[in-house]
């Protein structure tokens, strides 16, 4: 339905002062933090994750050799959507307004609603990160205590107690990072790199990354409370902390690492916009449209804690 003159009563009388409600700042791109952004040409994109070679066991003199196998573990697809929105204005309005262009002032409040939209899809792989109705290639949540293993077993990405985001729970989430193994449970060498949080933990976030000394140290040891941070001191989350706005859950965090292939966002169709007038009505209608995907191939590129409530 066409925005007509009577859904624009103001805007067509003398005497008003200004127009207000579309021009606020927005949080843009803030997706660009977790996933790493890649083009396709196809209706969707299929990432497998290959199986590599156990421990080699010691050969007895005169023994054959033994022969492992190699295989593909799993496959993680990402399904792009189509994300569009549109709206009209009568022939009638555009010609009656006394202000300003409708067609500018209502094209900026498209591109606001497909930005906002972006960011919230985006936002949902990591607010369903902990939701087993929401899983990846193999067959888990994001974040999970038993990812399973091609060759047996689990590994996991979240602490094995959740807890809230502290000086404690993050030494022992990066610990839990450098445990991290591969498909044929070999130790690899992944370190955190990037802390990702809702807004209500920036403060207790910029304490435990930027204080010299220790925020859990004090109690009546006087040496305890001249303790050093050994996060910063070591520099182990090397980009800081980052906030999105989008995370629903106040108390989860998440810990980005150095993993290649974890969070992925694919670009189909990049944002296009059409006009076009309506011969019959006179009407102008105006047309956003993309098409992407966003979600994770490797559980292992992301750590994370639900909080402890």
């Amino acid at each position: 339905m066409a925005i007509s003159r009577s859904q624009l009563v103001k805007e067509l009388e003398p005497g008003l002062n200004a127009l207000f409600g579309l021009e606020y700042n927005r949080y843009d791109n803030e997706h660009a933090e977790i996933f790493v952004s890649e083009s396709s040409d196809r209706a969707f994109e299929e990432e497998v994750m290959l199986s590599g070679f156990g421990t080699a066991p010691t050969k007895q003199e005169g023994a054959g050799v033994v022969f492992d196998q190699a295989t593909e573990a799993y496959t993680s697809r990402y399904s792009h959507e189509t994300i569009a929105l549109a709206f009209a204005i009568t022939e009638e309005a555009i010609e009656d307004n006394l202000y300003d262009r409708l067609a500018a002032r209502y094209t900026k409040a498209l591109a606001r609603s497909m930005s906002q939209t972006k960011q919230i899809k985006a936002a949902a792989v990591l607010n369903n990160a902990f939701n087993s109705s929401f899983t990846g290639g193999d067959g888990v949540e994001l974040c999970s205590d038993a990812h399973p293993l091609a060759s047996g077993g689990t590994f996991r990405n979240e602490l094995s107690v959740a807890a809230d985001l502290s000086e404690t729970s993050l030494e022992q989430s990066l610990i839990d990072i450098a445990a991290f193994v591969d498909e044929r449970g070999l130790k690899i060498a992944l370190q955190g790199r990037k802390l990702i949080i809702p807004k209500e933990l920036q403060f207790t976030a910029e304490r435990i990354l930027r204080s010299p000394l220790s925020t859990t140290a004090g109690g009546s040891d006087a040496f305890a409370k001249n303790d050093i941070n050994a996060i910063m001191n070591m520099g182990m989350i090397p980009e800081g902390y980052r906030v999105n706005h989008f995370l629903t859950d106040t108390d989860a965090f998440f810990i980005m690492t150095d993993a290649p292939n974890g969070l992925k966002h694919f670009v189909r169709s990049p944002i296009k916009t059409a006009i076009e007038g309506d011969f019959d009505t006179g009407n102008v209608r105006f047309k956003a449209r993309e098409r992407y995907s966003f979600g994770f191939s490797d559980a292992r590129g992301i750590f994370g804690s639900p909080g402890a409530a």
